[in-house]
């Protein structure tokens, strides 16, 4: 019995995906986990492997089509079901099938080099209503890719803007005048949005809309930290690790989750689903957007652990070679805005997860220390300088409310300012 190979759900916020290479062809031995096709989606290009041993029966999406997640993409089977199916084939002259509504080419002869556009292409020069002829091609084979797309749009609405043109960024850029246009004036340049950009925006308006966002904040003594950093950090340095502050808030969240398990949750009409496994996305900024790898069951690390796996899924991140499993399935996201100098910020929920932790810049403040129990002035208060952060905690008033996550901060911010 053959078994099916289907899209994969590449990402929380991703429904469809691209195919844009086969590795095998019908009549090919596979072996399990073998790379099998090349998928492409608005946030990650990956490989997908082969589910079992056997033989590519069937192809069902050929190359270039975009489908929804879960669609069958083609068959495996014996090595008997392959000779079967192919001698078939042959015999019919059948071609391969196409699941309804997928976009994309079709047929026995697929495009190449130039004369192969990609969903995502095509998309955008519908959208802009450009002739791909006037576009120069850097891809394989003179292959128009996304970015030359966006590198001509580009020049072109530079030209308009020039001439003080009214265009619209999703209206034709040479053809009629836009109907609602935008006004730009001999200063300014349309910049078409990526589909990694666009994607980050609707997923940001979604979790607007979804969720009532309340975000309470506190603020940390790093002291403990920092002298735990720099008495260690050479010594992670020679096991290849680089020990990095997100790793100490990345361990102290996991604790806070474990003591807090309600803030490990989402939210749905039937009540609330609380994860038993604690696994916390990393907001990882890219050059052309953001993605969150997942450090899963990040409460069973250590802190070489985590910090292993914080370099790991950061560089592969930055090197587009994360995979998709890597980047779905989390249960809280932690965003370290205090890299890019940051104090303070009011981070916006990945949804469908309940909680997300921003961590500000860490700088030196002067604060008061006192071993009085008193808020009055006492003979003991002291300002002392101190490594400070603001953590603020923007979480889904639907699933906690205040007490709960400032438990959840509380914790938190004892696990810093105690490290041992």
């Amino acid at each position: 019995m053959a078994t099916s190979v289907r899209m994969p759900q590449l990402g929380e916020s991703v429904v469809e995906g691209t195919v844009v290479r086969w590795r095998k062809a019908p009549g090919d031995r596979v072996a399990k986990g073998e790379p099998l096709l090349d998928i492409s989606t608005d946030k990650i290009d990956t490989e997908a492997p082969a589910p079992i041993d056997g033989v590519l029966v069937e192809i069902v999406v050929p190359e270039g089509v975009t489908v929804a997640a879960g669609t069958v993409l083609a068959y495996i089977g014996a090595p008997e079901d392959g000779e079967t199916a192919m001698d078939a084939k042959r015999e019919s002259g059948s071609v391969e099938r196409v699941p309804p509504g997928a976009t994309g080419s079709t047929g026995d002869v697929r495009p190449e080099g130039r004369a192969f556009v990609s969903p995502v292409v095509a998309r955008m020069a519908a959208e802009y209503q450009v002739d791909l002829g006037r576009v120069s091609g850097t891809g394989m084979g003179g292959r128009i890719t996304k970015k030359d797309l966006e590198a001509y749009i580009g020049r072109v609405t530079a030209q308009v803007a020039e001439e003080h043109t009214v265009i619209a960024p999703t209206v034709p850029i040479e053809a009629e005048r836009p109907k609602t246009p935008v006004k730009l004036s001999a200063d300014e340049v349309l910049h078409p949005l990526t589909a990694m950009r666009r994607a980050i925006a609707q997923h940001m308006v979604m979790s607007k809309r979804t969720s009532p966002h309340v975000t309470s904040i506190c603020e940390a003594d790093l002291t403990a930290v920092v002298h735990h950093r720099e008495a260690n950090k050479r010594g992670f340095a020679a096991k290849g690790v680089a020990l990095t502050y997100t790793a100490y808030f990345v361990t102290a969240i996991a604790t806070a989750l474990r003591s807090v398990p309600e803030a490990n949750s989402r939210f749905t009409d039937d009540g609330i689903v609380v994860s038993r496994r604690v696994h916390i996305g990393v907001a990882v900024a890219l050059s052309h957007g953001l993605i969150v790898p997942i450090i899963r069951d990040a409460d069973e690390l250590n802190l070489q652990g985590v910090a292993r796996a914080v370099n790991d899924e950061v560089a592969r991140a930055r090197s587009n070679q994360l995979r998709p499993e890597e980047i779905q399935g989390g249960t809280f996201t932690l965003t370290n805005h205090g890299t890019g100098g940051s104090l303070l910020a009011t981070p916006i929920i990945n949804q469908p997860q309940t909680g997300i932790l921003g961590a500000g810049a860490i700088v030196k403040r002067p604060v008061v220390r006192s071993t009085a129990k008193t808020l009055l002035p006492h003979a003991d208060d002291a300002i002392v300088i101190r490594p400070m952060v603001y953590l603020s905690l923007t979480f889904d008033h639907r699933a906690l409310d205040g007490a709960q996550a400032d438990a959840f901060l509380t914790v938190v911010r004892e696990r810093l300012e105690n490290w041992q």
